[in-house]
């Protein structure tokens, strides 16, 4: 049975930049995120790259990886979450996230789960969800 665990994401960092021509509709964007988790995962500092496709002007879609190092329900290490997700003209956006295979290190090694967090305007931080389980 799967371990469940929660808490929040606040991002501190986002540089993006326009990746191929950006007219006409799709175009593609290419974003480095720096994020904070807290609760379930204490990782500081993360390293995330995503890249966006644009299908309005503020609606679309984005797929990425992000590097999470620290510690997970107080075991150290660190995974690299596969992300997947839309954005809405309201600004909110709703992610599911998978660990990658293979890429959990120290106490975290043998890690596997999935979890999902929806981002809502002005909420910081927001909440994230994860179900894992560790070898």
């Amino acid at each position: 049975m799967p371990t469940h665990t929660t808490g929040d994401i606040s991002y501190a960092d986002w540089k993006e930049n326009p990746a191929g021509p950006q007219e006409p509709l799709p175009r593609l964007a290419h974003a480095s995120v720096t994020n904070a988790f807290t609760g379930g995962i204490e990782a500081a500092g993360t390293t995330c790259e995503y890249t966006i496709v644009y299908t309005t002007g503020k609606t679309g879609t984005f797929t990425g990886m992000e590097l999470l190092a620290g510690r997970l329900d107080g075991r150290a290490g660190s995974f690299v979450l596969e992300e997947r997700g839309a954005f809405e003209a309201d600004g909110s956006v709703r992610c599911s996230f998978e660990v990658v295979p293979g890429s959990g290190t120290g106490e975290l090694a043998g890690l596997r789960g999935t979890g999902t967090f929806t981002y809502r305007p002005g909420e910081t931080p927001f909440p994230y969800s994860f179900d894992y389980d560790l070898d």
